[in-house]
């Protein structure tokens, strides 16, 4: 991740990050709970606004304070990038990749999802993640960062998922949740891993180990999802990409984006 960011700070994947100031800059609490379910999730968001994208990061509460976002407004992205705090960095690369790199020309296919209510959103985007996995029946699949209908999509379609998450210690259908994510990548077949990784710093790990392993890693991006598309062909099998505002915002129709590794680009970038 740091040689990506070097290379946009030098200007080596487009124009100079200084020449794009942060307009808007946004904290979002959020809590989910289905009906029916035990779970509550706690999420936190930075959104950066960059002419017409919004770059996010989810991020834990300690990580980031709610009031940071009155820092980055007024900003160029050259100087939100170089800051310290990682959950920024993430933000700030992704405003600046998804001004520079549009996913409506650079994926593969573009997915509508209607209206609808949140679970009912939830259940078609993540049979669409699972449908881009090309799950096998008893093919084990590492789930890193426990999402309910995608547990439920993987067993579904015959997998057997492996979850692994920091929050969670079981899944809604009573499957305990392993913390340690190489435990999981050791076994597994293939890996589905949400991009709150890039947000906790966890992401090169499972880059290199799928790697090693050659095993496929598909990634579901709300965090940073230009800057996961980045590592398509180098790493990443296959990625959904669904930018600001994230399903769980809106009840109108969303528009997420697949790559695939089967996608040539003749500009792929190298850093």
């Amino acid at each position: 991740m740091n040689d990506l960011r070097e290379a946009i700070l030098a200007g080596k994947l487009g124009p100079k990050p200084d020449t794009l100031p942060v307009t808007g800059s946004s904290s979002i609490y959020q809590t989910t709970q289905f009906p029916s379910s035990r779970i509550k999730y706690h999420n936190y968001y930075l959104l950066l606004r960059v002419e017409g994208y919004f770059g996010a990061c989810s991020h834990t509460a300690d990580q980031l304070d709610m009031e940071a976002a009155a820092q980055f407004s007024g900003l160029s992205l050259d100087t939100v990038i170089r800051d310290e705090r990682l959950p920024v960095q993430i933000a700030a690369m992704d405003a600046y990749l998804g001004v520079v790199y549009p996913h409506l020309n650079q994926s593969t296919q573009v997915f509508d999802i209607p209206a609808g209510t949140p679970i009912q959103k939830a259940k078609l985007r993540d049979a669409l993640i699972a449908n881009m996995a090309d799950i096998q029946a008893f093919h084990k699949v590492a789930l890193i960062g426990v999402v309910n209908p995608l547990v439920e999509a993987i067993q579904q379609r015959g997998g057997i998922c492996l979850p692994c998450d920091l929050q969670l210690k079981e899944t809604q259908s009573g499957e305990a949740v392993e913390k340690d994510m190489d435990k999981v990548l050791d076994h597994a077949d293939s890996v589905i891993c949400t991009a709150m990784t890039l947000g906790n710093g966890t992401f090169d790990r499972i880059l290199e180990r799928v790697r090693e392993r050659q095993i496929p890693l598909i990634i579901y991006a709300q965090t940073g999802s230009a800057v996961v598309a980045q590592f398509m062909n180098k790493g990443v099998t296959a990625l959904i990409a669904e930018p600001f505002p994230f399903t769980q915002f809106s009840a109108g129709a969303s528009q997420l984006y697949g790559y695939t590794s089967r996608q040539e680009k003749e500009d792929a970038n190298e850093y």
